[in-house]
């Protein structure tokens, strides 16, 4: 079974590529970064456990494969 990240981790994550964080509105928070040339903005739920679909919602956003975003080191 695939791991299921927090909202913690994928932040965490997309920090160390450059996103930061522009916003929140409820338990939704917003960042925005450039990918590749293009400015990507993505919307993650502040929840525990993110669910697969939305994971990979998120991933689409930031333009990211689910490898790129697994070899990014956590420290």
């Amino acid at each position: 079974m695939p791991k299921l990240y927090s909202a913690r981790d994928v932040i965490k994550r997309l920090k160390k590529l450059g996103f930061v964080e522009v916003s929140q509105r409820g338990s939704h928070i917003k960042m925005k970064g450039i990918r590749e040339g293009i400015m990507r903005i993505v919307i993650i739920p502040n929840h525990k456990t993110i669910a697969r679909g939305t994971f990979s919602s998120i991933l689409k956003q930031a333009g990211l494969s689910k490898i790129e975003f697994e070899v990014i080191v956590k420290s």
